[in-house]
Formats: C-alpha cells, structure tokens, sequence
C-alpha cells in the first residue's frame, strides 16, 4: 500500500523547485502547468503501482476533481498506466490540530490503483456518508470514465459565452456612487462618460459601481477634461509599471481597457463564483446600458429559453460536477463549464413550456423588489413563490431531455456526461471524414 497525505500547493502557487519536481515527475506530459503539486504523487504512484497489486490513497488538494484538472490528470494515468479509482471521499473541510498555526483547506481522498484489482467501488459524499457504486469517475462521482477537456466553442448551437471587460486600470476607472459624484463637480464634461459597473458581487448583493468609458471619447473631447487625462495617464503609468509584457504594451492605448465586452443588446450574466449552499447560481438578464466586469460570464443573443435551461437543476447538477472551485464556492468557467454543456433537443411545444416557466421565475422574483439575488438564493430565506417556479422550470427542462435517466443528481450528471461523450464522438467523426 502506499499511503500519503502530499503538501497542498496550487497550480499557481509552487516555488520553482516544486515546479520543477512535477515537470520531472510528467516528463513527456502536457498541460502539467496546470496541476496542483500533489499530482505529482499520484504520477509517481502509478509508475510503482503498474502491473502490481499495490493500491494507493492520498489526502489530496480537491481541485484535482475540478474544473481542467481532472482530464489533465486522470487521461495519462487511465490510458497509459490503466488505473482505475477504488473508492473516493468527496470534497470536505479539513483543518489541522496545530495551535500556533490554523490551517483550514478543501481536500478529497481518492483510493487508486492498477486496473486489475476488481474490488467493488465506493463513493463517500462530503457528509461521509457512503455509497456502493459502478464506476468512480475523475469527477468523483458515479458515471463513465469521461474527461471534459476545455475547449472554446460551445459543443452545441448555443449562444455563445465571454468573459466581462477587464480594464487593468488600477482602479483608476472606477468609481463609486460618492466618488462618481465628487468626479463630476470637479469636471461637469466627464458625466456622460460614466456607465454603471456590474461584477459578481455587485450582481448577487444588488448594488453597482461606475467605470469611466472612454472607448468612445474623441481626442479633442478628452483635452477639454483635464481631470480624465489626470486619471489616462495615472492608467498609462499603472501599465508601463507592470511585470506583465502584454500589460506593458497595452499602455500605448490607456484610455481602452485590457478586454472590451459590451453586447448592443440585453444579455445574460452568470457571476464567476457563487457559494456552494446555494441550490442554484442566480443567473439573469441585464441591460446593454450596463458594463459588466470580468468577474461574470455574459451571453449574449440570448432568450426566455436559453435563461430557463441555464437557470435549471439540470445545468446546476453539471456545474456542481465539473466546475472548479474558490474556497467552499463554485467557480463558473466558460471553457469547461458553459462549452461543454449538452443543450437538450425540446419539441416546440417543450420550448415553450421552458419559456413560460423560466418568465414564471423572473415574476417570482420582481414580487420581492427590496430584495437582492443572495437573498432571494439563500436556501435559509428563498421566497416559497420563487421555490415553486423554479421546480415548475425544472420540470419543463428535464421533460426537454426525457424522462429516462434525470431523476436524481447522480442519474443527471451520469446522463449529461454520456451525452457529452456521443456529442464529442461525433465530432471527432466528423473531423476525420473532412481531413
């Protein structure tokens, strides 16, 4: 047996000689930059563990069963040291008994091994209760060996997803109400440039920000403000000052920001985290008047029915499943959430039916207009009138699937995972007859 518990450091996060560790340990790998340390373990394990009875167990860093990870990982290892996943316990809190020093981390337990060894497989949820199942996937959960790779384009006719506008202005575009309002007495000329600035927290806790948006301002209108090209040039510094190349070369246009996404219609926006108490992400439409930050997704030519599939348990099930993670929160990703997605195929009249409830869902919303989406999503004080429409949308959108097979979480992911494995089969099929 081989047994550990390897240090908990991210992707982003390792020393050099870390970094250069894993790299030996993935010689000949790719993506390897992507992976927490501990992979390293399981690597290395597997190399001893080939063609042998031993079997392997690490307390590991939970973002190994998340998001890009998983793929990364689990594909070598399953295709070219044939192992399989004996049992695994769920994401759970974790915390040492260290008194100087508390340290309180998301782990999983994932017991592995050659894939001769045939022992039934078992799955403890993060309560630690245990489940009997076929097969432990990379995602810990109780389907097929399936890998979601990132990809960027949506493996179906969706809408297609972005990320918001990222300035990389050092804060010097941004303004709140009170400093918006100070902004303006100084330089009367600058208010028509102010648009409301929305991110995740500004979405979920109801309230906004302003950016200063220049992308439209004429050179001879900008020499009128001084103090717009006081904050251009504060901007033009904040850029040339940085470690990043791309960020340095962008400060030859200061007055445009890093990433520009403004739809010139109504779009919907997906915060990039949200807790994990939640029974679903508020997702909803917003206005184009509105700039939102590259802390959302946003999608846009978008309808009633697009929201209603999104807003569903059935895409809530597969975010729970693939998505990464911040802390005990979801980390909504377009790459490997949103474009992996298996859309379902509704009659017309299906559609419909999803249209009319996911309006049902906004009506049940505007009943509470004090109220903010953290409110109103807070499982301890979701509004019954909301409660009700959302299991009327979901009702719709499983109906959009069939029947078979999304009964229960376990029995959705299971479903979508196969869906996505015929989807991509079908695409690499049709790779191969153009080429």
């Amino acid at each position: 047996y081989i047994m550990g518990n390897p240090p908990f450091v991210g992707a982003r996060l390792m020393s050099k000689h870390q970094k250069h560790d894993l790299f030996e340990a993935w010689k000949g790998h790719k993506k390897i930059g992507n992976l927490d340390y501990v992979t390293g373990w399981y690597k290395k394990a597997c190399d001893y563990m080939l063609n042998t009875k031993i079997e392997s167990a690490f307390v590991s860093t939970s973002s190994i069963s998340q998001g890009e990870q998983p793929a990364i990982l689990w594909k070598p290892l399953m295709e070219e040291k044939h192992t399989i996943i004996n049992f695994a316990h769920q994401t759970f809190k974790w915390s040492n008994e260290s008194k100087r020093k508390k340290a309180e981390v998301y782990c999983v337990i994932i017991g592995f091994s050659d894939y001769k060894n045939n022992k039934e497989k078992k799955i403890y949820d993060s309560k630690g209760n245990l489940n009997i199942v076929k097969n432990v996937n990379p995602y810990l959960v109780n389907a097929d060996n399936i890998m979601i790779e990132s990809r960027s384009h949506s493996l179906c006719k969706a809408p297609p997803a972005g990320i918001g506008n990222k300035p990389i202005d050092g804060g010097y575009y941004l303004f709140t109400e009170k400093e918006k309002k100070e902004f303006i007495k100084k330089e009367p000329l600058s208010e028509k440039l102010f648009r409301p600035w929305v991110g995740g927290k500004e979405l979920l806790n109801g309230y906004c920000r302003y950016c200063l948006y220049l992308a439209d301002c004429t050179p001879s209108e900008l020499r009128k403000m001084p103090e717009v090209v006081k904050r251009i040039n504060l901007v033009r510094k904040y850029r040339l000052e940085s470690s990043s190349i791309q960020t340095q070369k962008f400060s030859n246009c200061p007055t445009r920001f890093h990433v520009t996404n403004i739809p010139k219609s109504e779009f919907i926006v997906i915060p990039e985290t949200t807790s994990e108490n939640n029974n679903y992400i508020p997702i909803c439409f917003i206005s184009k008047d509105i700039v939102c930050s590259n802390l959302v997704k946003i999608i846009q030519f978008t309808n009633l029915y697009h929201f209603g599939v999104l807003q569903s348990s059935i895409h809530m099930a597969w975010i729970r499943a693939v998505s990464g993670r911040l802390g005990n929160g979801y980390r909504y990703s377009k790459n490997i959430v949103y474009n992996n997605f298996i859309w379902p195929n509704p009659t017309p009249r299906q559609k419909e039916d999803i249209e009319k409830a996911a309006q049902s869902v906004l009506d049940a919303r505007k009943l509470y207009p004090e109220s903010t989406l953290a409110d109103l999503y807070d499982p301890n004080t979701m509004p019954p009138e909301l409660t009700k429409a959302h299991e009327k949308l979901d009702k719709a959108v499983k109906a959009a699937y069939g029947t078979k097979g999304f009964e229960t979480e376990e029995e959705i992911v299971a479903s979508l995972m196969k869906l996505y494995k015929e989807a991509i089969d079908k695409e690499n099929t049709t790779k191969r007859k153009i080429s």
